[in-house]
This record gives structure tokens, C-alpha cells and sequence, in this order.
């Protein structure tokens, strides 16, 4: 079956009015006589008219979608990152689109470049790696504002939303020790990520500071299958750690779940802590300890710099907002040494 599209003309044709007036209506309806707009509105009403916004969108040089370009969408983390995000950005009369890097340059790259295209209203970003950079510059050029989530702004001239990473590290490697651990393995990875790099380097900080040994598993992502990868590798050192500290829940759970299978028991055998709070952190089999981030404000916080920038254009003062982490300690981390 072959639909066809009702067009301006089409509207104009059954009211008996030009174009120019079905237009005014749409879009400036006082300017039109209370009975030719009557008139115009029941011709819409009874075609089935839509107005397509995207092409009268493009023909004014902008859009209402917000990108958002996530390290992962299956992690829940930048799930509820978004939702925090979008009433603000619906409220503003935007809407949402979210575009998935999966940790990977070049498929982050093709997602700015169709963006830039688009002329999107704005980008909230989780940048893959420092490699990123060139191409947000690329779209700050072109004058579409952005804002950093869960990264840094470091050197850029940009709004940026973040945790501090270090001190969840630092936090993470302290729970441990605290509970006795004398041997730990931190797992993530790439190590061109640099959340993964800032939460090694606050574990490490700890570990120095205590003389706590450290094993280091670099895995290929932040997912179950490097968790579970990562205590494959760990089991069969001759000298085995006692505690993981994992970059996120999603390795933590994976971990979990390898230990179990191989009969290991947590937390007596092997403690475990990861780092976000998703909601299945607390659902697990064995609940799971985390480094807690504020996920909703990060997004909403970002979603309100954004706007903040569209709305002030060249007077806007970049600002970059630091949340700090929490402990929450739950049963897979319970028992002392």
C-alpha cells in the first residue's frame, strides 16, 4: 500500500488560501483573520496535515535534538545519566537522541560527523579518549556548544560534568585495606579511558601509602566478559589477591559471577567492590560494595550548563562541576581478614 503525504499546497488547496497563509498560521497565527484561520485549521484537521520540521529546521540552520554520545549504552550507568538529562532538555522544547561509541574511535567519529550534518542544538559527550578532542574542537568551531559528561575539561575551552575519579579510587583501595586485604587486583580497562586511568591511579596512591600489593588486570572494556575474563587470568597466579577492586559494576558483576561458578567464595575467599552504583549493584546475589556516582545529576547538571550556553552565546563563562564520590559498602565486601 502506498501512503501518501499531505503537503502545505494540499492544505492551501482545501481551504482556499496561498501557502504564505497556511504558514502564518503554523507559525504566526495572530497575524491571520480569526475566520481564514479557522478555516486553514479544519483543512489541517481533516487531511492529516504534519509539519515537517525537520526540513523547516534545516532551512534555519539549526535543530531541537540534543546528542548524546555515551561510552556504552547497555551500561545502565549512562542510562540513568540520560534520564537525568531529558526532562530538562524536553522542558526546553528539545528532544533526545543517544548515540552509542562502544569505547571506539573511529564509530565515535561517524556519529559527530552525521551530527555535525544535522547541525544538532547541542552534544552532551563521553569522549572515548584524549584522541576525541580534534573532533569536538571540529564541532565547537561550527558553533554547535557542547558539554563533557563524566570527563574533565582539562585544557578545553568547554563545560564539562565530572566525578572525582581519584578519590573513588582512593576510596575503593581503602575499603579494602581497612578490611584487612593485604593483596588486591584492580580491573579495567582500556587504560586510555581516562576514568579507568584516574580510578588506578587513586587505588595505586592507597596501595603505596599502605603497602598494600597490587595486580593490575588491563581489560579491553567495561563490561561481564571482562570481568569474568579477569578472574580467569587471576585464579591461576600461584600468589592470588583476596579483594578486586573492578572500574565498574558491570566488570564487578562479571567477576562475581566467574568466582561463583569456580566455587570461590565472596567475600570470604575473594572481596569485591565496583564503582558506579547501578541499581544491580544492590541486586546482585552477593550485594555489591561500590563507589557511588551521582548518575541523574551528572545529567541533569550537564543538560543545564548546555542550555545555559545556548541561552548566553558569546557572553557564556564556561564552568566545570566536580562531584565527589561515595562509599557504599554492601555484603561482598563484609568480612574482615
Amino acid at each position: 500500500m502506498t501512503m501518501t503525504t499531505t503537503s502545505m499546497k494540499d492544505v492551501a488547496r482545501a481551504a482556499g488560501v496561498s501557502v504564505g497563509t497556511v504558514s502564518n498560521v503554523l507559525n504566526r497565527p495572530e497575524a491571520v483573520a480569526e475566520e481564514t484561520r479557522s478555516r486553514v485549521q479544519a483543512a489541517i484537521a481533516e487531511l492529516g496535515y504534519v509539519r515537517n520540521d525537520s526540513a523547516r529546521q534545516l532551512r534555519a540552520g539549526r535543530s531541537r535534538t540534543v546528542a548524546v554520545v555515551v561510552l556504552d549504552v547497555a551500561n545502565p550507568f549512562f542510562t540513568d545519566v540520560v534520564r537525568g538529562a531529558e526532562p530538562l532538555i524536553e522542558s526546553a522544547g528539545g528532544v533526545v537522541t543517544v548515540c552509542d561509541s562502544g569505547e571506539d574511535v573511529r564509530r565515535e567519529r561517524r556519529h559527530l560527523e552525521i551530527l555535525e550534518e544535522q547541525r544538532v542544538l547541542g552534544l552532551l559527550i563521553t569522549p572515548v579518549d584524549d584522541t576525541s578532542a580534534s573532533w569536538i574542537e571540529r564541532l565547537s568551531g561550527h558553533d554547535i556548544p557542547l558539554v563533557l559528561v563524566d570527563r574533565g575539561a582539562g585544557r578545553h575551552p568547554h563545560c564539562s560534568v565530572a566525578v572525582d575519579d581519584v578519590h573513588g579510587g582512593r576510596l575503593a583501595a581503602q575499603h579494602l585495606a581497612d578490611r584487612g586485604h593485604t593483596r588486591i587486583a584492580f580491573v579495567g580497562g582500556p587504560a586510555s579511558i581516562p576514568q579507568v586511568a584516574d580510578r588506578l591511579a587513586g587505588c595505586r596512591e592507597v596501595c603505596d601509602e599502605t603497602g598494600v600489593a597490587l595486580d593490575v588486570f588491563t581489560t579491553a572494556g567495561l563490561n561481564f566478559a571482562a570481568g569474568r575474563e579477569a578472574v580467569e587470568q587471576m585464579l591461576g597466579l600461584e600468589e592470588r589477591p583476596t579483594a578486586m577492586f573492578c572500574a565498574n559494576d558491570l566488570v564487578a558483576l562479571g567477576a562475581l559471577q566467574a568466582l561463583t561458578m569456580h566455587g570461590v567464595k565472596v567475600p570470604q575467599e575473594c572481596a569485591i567492590i565496583g564503582y558506579d552504583d547501578i541499581d544491580f549493584a544492590a541486586a546482585a546475589a552477593v550485594p555489591l560494595s561500590s563507589i557511588r556516582q551521582p548518575r541523574s545529576q551528572l545529567g541533569r547538571t550537564a543538560a543545564q550548563l548546555l542550555f545555559d550556553e545556548i541561552g548566553e552565546g558569546a557572553g557564556h563563562t564556561h564552568r566545570n562541576v566536580v562531584f565527589q564520590p561515595e562509599l557504599v559498602a554492601r555484603a561482598s565486601t563484609s568480612q574482615e581478614l
